[in-house]
C-alpha cells in the first residue's frame, strides 16, 4: 500500500453533517433538519399571503373576477379533500405496522431485550439506559474510549505508515465522538436532536475503516490492537442498529404526528375554501369593499393552503433523514466507487 493511495485524508470522506461553517449551510440544515416543523409551515402560508398582496400591489393579479375567484374555491376544495385522504392511508399503513399478535409482540420484545444485553455488554454497564439520548450517549463515549484504546495499543507498531494512518483515524473518531457527544448532553428526551445527532455521525465510514484494517494488519498488528479493533467494529455495529431503530421509530411517530395535524388543518382549509367561494357569489360582485378584499383572499388562501405547508415541511425532514440513512454499514452508495482511504482490490 503506497503512501499516494493512503494519505488522503480520513476526515474527507465522513458526512459529518455536525461540521457547518458556512451560514448557507446552517440555514439550509434549519429549513431541512432543525427547525420547528409548524413553525416552518407557518413560514410557508404566510409567504403565500405576502406573495399573494405584493402580486396584487403590482397589478400582476386581480381579485376581482368572480368567475375565477369560484373556480379557483372549487379546486382548492377538491385539492384539499384529495391531500386529506392521502394523509389518512399514510396514516393507515403507519397503524398497521403497529398491530401484532401475541407471538410477533413477543419476538418483537425479545430481539431489543436481546440487543440491550448486548449493549450493556459491550459499554460495561448494569443496564443499558431507556432514553434514546442516554442510550446514544453511551455507546458514543464507548466508541471514544475504545479509538483511544486502539491508538494506543498501535503506538507499538514498527510501520510508521500505518501507525500514523491509525493516529488519523482514531483522532479523527475522538473528534466526531466529542462532538455527538456534546450535542447529546444538550438534549432532553424524545427530542429529534438525539436522532440529528445520530443521523449527523458518520459510524458507517469508521466501520469501513476499522474493518479494511482489521483485514489487511490483523496479523501484523499487536494482539492487543486487533483486540482493540474487535472492539470497536462490534460497538459501530451496535450504533449503526441503535440509529436505524431510533430512526424508525421518530419517522413513525413524526408522520403520525403530520397525520393528526393535517387533520386539524383540513377542516379550516375547507371552510376557508368554501368562503371564498361565497365572497363571491353575491351577483353584484365581492360582498366586500374592495380595499379589503386583496388582504381577505389572500389570507382565505394562506389558511386554504396550510395543510399543504404542513406537507412540504414534515417531507423536507423525513426525506432528509432517510436520505442521509439510506444504507445500514460500510454500504456507502453516497460516495464516489473509488474514493476512500484505502485501494480496494479483488486481491
Amino acid at each position: 500500500m503506497g503512501s499516494s493511495e493512503t494519505d488522503e485524508t480520513l476526515e474527507s470522506y465522513g458526512t459529518e453533517i455536525g461540521k457547518r461553517t458556512n451560514s448557507v449551510t446552517r440555514v439550509r440544515e434549519w429549513v431541512l433538519v432543525e427547525g420547528d416543523r409548524l413553525f416552518i409551515a407557518s413560514l410557508v402560508s404566510v409567504a403565500v399571503f405576502l406573495l399573494f398582496l405584493a402580486m396584487n400591489q403590482i397589478g400582476f393579479i386581480s381579485f376581482t373576477n368572480d368567475d375565477s375567484i369560484t373556480r379557483l374555491a372549487g379546486g382548492m376544495i377538491a385539492g384539499t379533500f384529495s391531500l386529506v385522504t392521502l394523509v389518512v392511508s399514510i396514516n393507515q399503513l403507519i397503524l398497521s405496522q403497529e398491530f401484532a399478535s401475541a407471538g410477533d409482540a413477543r419476538e418483537q420484545l425479545e430481539g431489543v431485550m436481546s440487543f440491550r444485553e448486548d449493549v450493556s455488554e459491550t459499554t460495561d454497564v448494569a443496564a443499558s439506559p431507556a432514553s434514546p439520548s442516554r442510550l446514544l450517549e453511551l455507546l458514543v463515549e464507548t466508541i471514544n474510549e475504545q479509538a483511544a484504546a486502539l491508538d494506543d495499543a498501535a503506538s507499538e507498531y514498527d510501520d510508521a505508515e500505518v501507525r500514523e494512518l491509525i493516529g488519523r483515524y482514531t483522532n479523527s473518531i475522538k473528534e466526531s465522538t466529542e462532538r455527538v457527544d456534546d450535542t447529546l448532553e444538550h438534549t432532553r428526551f424524545g427530542t429529534f436532536k438525539a436522532v440529528s445527532a445520530a443521523v449527523g455521525y458518520d459510524a458507517a465510514w469508521q466501520l469501513y475503516v476499522a474493518r479494511n484494517l482489521r483485514g489487511r494488519y490483523d496479523e501484523s498488528l499487536p494482539d492487543d490492537a486487533v483486540d482493540a479493533l474487535d472492539d470497536l467494529i462490534g460497538t459501530l455495529e451496535l450504533f449503526n442498529t441503535t440509529r436505524e431503530h431510533f430512526k424508525t421509530t421518530y419517522l413513525q411517530k413524526e408522520l403520525t404526528r403530520f397525520s393528526q395535524l393535517t387533520i386539524y388543518c383540513g377542516v379550516p382549509a375547507i371552510l376557508g375554501a368554501m368562503t371564498l367561494g361565497f365572497v363571491y357569489a353575491d351577483l353584484t360582485g365581492p360582498t366586500i369593499s374592495a380595499v379589503y378584499l386583496p388582504f381577505v383572499a389572500s389570507a382565505l388562501i394562506a389558511i386554504v393552503i396550510s395543510p399543504l405547508a404542513l406537507l412540504v415541511a414534515f417531507i423536507l425532514r423525513t426525506a432528509t433523514v432517510t436520505r442521509r440513512t439510506a444504507s445500514v454499514g460500510p454500504m456507502l452508495p453516497q460516495k464516489d466507487p473509488d474514493a476512500g482511504p484505502f485501494e480496494v482490490t479483488d486481491d
